[in-house]
C-alpha cells in the first residue's frame, strides 16, 4: 500500500514538473513528423511489379527533367532517400502475384483438358475397330474388299483432321484472356457429348452384344470421324469466318496525348476486340513518350510557384477558422493564377518557336554529320575493294568508326525532341551497321529518329507491356455492340475503346438509256451572202 502511493505520488510530481517539458518535445515531434510525411509524400516513387507492364523506366523518367545540356551540367547530390510501402501497395502486389499464379494454372488446365480431349477424339476410332477383332475374333463375319476400303477411308480422314486441328487449334497464344473463348468451350462440349453418345451406343450395341457384322462396325467408325470433321467445319466458321466482315467502326484514342486511330472490325467479344485493339496498338500508334507531356505541367507550375499568401489575422485560430483560411488562399491562388493565364499564350508562343527554331537549327547539323559520315564510309569501300580480301571491314566495324562523328549531333537532337530514353548507343550502332550491310543512303538511316516510329519499332525494354487491364461495364465475354465503351489501362496512360456500328447502306439503281446520248448535227449548205 505504501509502495502504491509513493509511485502515485511520484507519477503526479513527475508530471506536474515536466508537462510542459514534454508538451514542447510532443509539439516538435509532430512538426518533425509532418515535415518527414510532407518530404516523402514529394519523394517516395513506388515501383510497379514484374507482373505489371513498364513502358518507361526509371531512367526514362530521371532525364525528363533535365536540360538539353545534362552531360556537361550534371551536379550529383548524395544523401539519404526513404523507401516506404504502404498497406495498399502490399495488398496490390499480392493479388497481382495471385492473378498471375492464376492465370498460370488456367492456362496448363486448359491445355491438358485440350490434350486430353484431343486423344479421346483419335483414340475412340481406331478402338472400335480393334476391340471386336480383340474381343470375339472367331465370331466376326469377313467383309473382304469393303472392308478395305473403309479402313483406307478411315485412316485419310484421321490425317486431314489431325492436320486440320494442329493448323486451327495448336498455335501459340497470342495473350492471355480474362475470360474463356465462350465459342471454344462450346465446340469442347459439343465434342465431348459426340464421343460420349457413340461410345454408349457402341457399347450397348455392339460390345453387349458382340455384333457379328464387322462391316457394320467400321461403317460405325467412319460416320463418327465424318461428324468430327464436320465440327471442325462449324469450328472453322464460328472462329475465323465470323469476324472476318467489318461491322463496327472502331476509334482508340490514348489518353495522355489524344493520339487516335480507326479501324473496322467484326463480331468480336469485348475481351477479344480488346486483343485486336492491343495488336493495332503496337503496329499503327507512335511510342508513348512522357516527356513530351512534361511541358505543360510544368508550365502551371511555373504560374504558381511565384504566388505567396499571408495571413493578416494572427497565428492563433481556431480548426473551423483554419480551414476556412485554406479554402480562401484556395480562391485567391486560382484567382491569381487565371489573371495570369490572360498572358501566358505570348509565353507558350514564343516557347515552341524557340523549341522549333532549336530542332530545326540541329536537325540540319545532325543531316550534315550523317551525310559526311556515310560519304566517309563510301571512300573506305571505294578503297577495301583494291585491298586484299582478309583487310575487309565488316559493316560492325565499319559503324563503330563512324559513329563517334554523328554521335555528338544526334545526341543532342534526340535531347531536344525528347527522345533519348528510345535509342540506346547501342541500338544506334546496329541500326548504321545495318544500315551500312544494305548499302541504304543516310535519309534512310536518319527516317527512324526524325519521324517517331510504331512501338514495335523500339527496343522491347521501352515498349513491352507484360499485361494491360481491360476495364468495362458489360461482361467481357458478351459481343460488343453499337455504343460499346471500354478502357484498356497500361501504367502510365490508357486507352479509350469505342464502336460504332457501320449503317446500313441502302443502293439503287438508275438506267440510263443509251439512245439518249446521240444527237444529230445538221449543218446548212448554203450561207447567206
Amino acid at each position: 500500500m505504501d509502495t502504491e502511493s509513493t509511485y502515485s505520488g511520484y507519477s503526479h510530481y513527475s508530471g506536474r514538473s515536466r508537462g510542459s517539458h514534454r508538451h514542447g518535445e510532443r509539439s516538435r515531434d509532430r512538426h518533425k513528423s509532418r515535415n518527414k510525411d510532407s518530404r516523402s509524400e514529394k519523394s517516395v516513387t513506388i515501383n510497379t511489379p514484374p507482373a505489371e507492364p513498364l513502358l518507361g523506366d526509371s531512367t526514362a523518367r530521371s532525364e525528363q527533367a533535365q536540360d538539353d545540356n545534362w552531360g556537361e551540367t550534371t551536379t550529383a547530390i548524395t544523401g539519404t532517400s526513404e523507401h516506404s510501402l504502404s498497406q495498399e501497395d502490399i495488398v496490390r502486389i499480392t493479388k497481382d502475384l495471385e492473378d498471375s499464379v492464376g492465370l498460370d494454372c488456367r492456362r496448363y488446365f486448359a491445355r491438358t483438358i485440350a490434350v486430353i480431349l484431343g486423344l479421346l477424339v483419335f483414340l475412340t476410332p481406331l478402338a472400335f475397330l480393334t476391340l471386336p477383332r480383340i474381343l470375339w475374333p472367331e465370331k466376326l463375319q469377313s467383309c473382304g474388299t469393303a472392308c478395305e476400303g473403309l479402313f483406307i477411308s478411315v485412316a485419310f480422314k484421321l490425317l486431314i483432321l489431325l492436320l486440320a486441328v494442329w493448323a486451327l487449334f495448336f498455335r501459340p497464344p497470342r495473350a492471355g484472356l480474362p475470360r474463356v473463348f465462350v465459342f471454344q468451350v462450346l465446340l469442347a462440349v459439343l465434342v465431348f457429348l459426340l464421343v460420349v453418345s457413340y461410345w454408349l451406343f457402341y457399347s450397348v450395341r455392339i460390345l453387349d452384344a458382340q455384333d457379328q457384322n464387322y462391316q457394320g462396325v467400321v461403317q460405325y467408325a467412319v460416320s463418327l470421324v465424318d461428324a468430327l470433321l464436320f465440327i471442325h467445319y462449324l469450328a472453322v466458321v464460328l472462329l475465323e469466318l465470323r469476324q472476318l466482315q467489318p461491322c463496327f467502326s472502331v476509334c482508340v484514342t490514348r489518353s495522355t496525348d489524344g493520339a487516335t486511330r480507326h479501324y473496322n472490325l467484326g463480331q468480336l467479344s469485348i475481351q477479344r476486340a480488346a486483343l485486336a485493339v492491343v495488336e493495332h496498338y503496337y503496329s499503327d500508334f507512335p511510342i508513348h513518350n512522357p516527356a513530351l507531356l512534361s511541358a505543360s505541367k510544368s508550365r502551371a507550375a511555373k504560374h504558381l510557384a511565384g504566388l505567396k499568401v499571408y495571413n493578416v489575422d494572427g497565428e492563433q485560430m481556431d480548426q473551423n477558422s483554419s480551414t476556412g483560411l485554406v479554402q480562401s488562399q484556395s480562391r485567391a491562388m486560382i484567382a491569381a493564377a487565371a489573371r495570369r493565364r490572360d498572358t501566358s499564350h505570348n509565353e507558350l508562343y514564343y516557347e515552341e518557336a524557340e523549341h522549333e527554331r532549336r530542332v530545326r537549327k540541329r536537325k540540319a547539323r545532325l543531316v550534315v554529320a550523317v551525310e559526311e559520315a556515310f560519304t566517309h564510309v563510301k571512300r573506305m569501300q571505294d578503297e577495301e575493294q583494291k585491298k586484299a580480301p582478309g583487310d575487309v571491314m565488316d559493316p560492325r566495324e565499319a559503324a563503330q568508326a563512324i559513329f563517334p562523328s554523328m554521335a555528338r549531333a544526334l545526341q543532342k537532337y534526340l535531347r531536344t525532341t525528347k527522345q533519348q530514353h528510345c535509342h540506346s548507343m547501342e541500338s544506334i550502332q546496329q541500326h548504321l551497321a545495318f544500315c551500312i550491310t544494305n548499302n541504304m543512303t543516310p535519309k534512310a538511316f536518319l527516317e527512324s529518329y526524325l519521324t517517331p516510329g510504331p512501338s514495335l519499332q523500339y527496343s522491347r525494354d521501352h515498349w513491352r507491356a507484360r499485361q494491360w487491364t481491360l476495364v468495362s461495364e458489360a461482361s467481357v465475354t458478351s459481343g460488343v455492340k453499337d455504343g460499346t465503351i471500354f478502357l484498356l489501362k497500361c501504367v502510365d496512360f490508357s486507352l479509350v475503346v469505342t464502336f460504332k456500328k457501320i449503317p446500313y447502306i441502302q443502293m439503287s439503281e438508275e438506267y440510263i438509256d443509251p439512245k439518249s446520248h446521240k444527237f444529230v448535227l445538221r449543218l446548212q449548205s448554203e450561207t447567206s451572202v
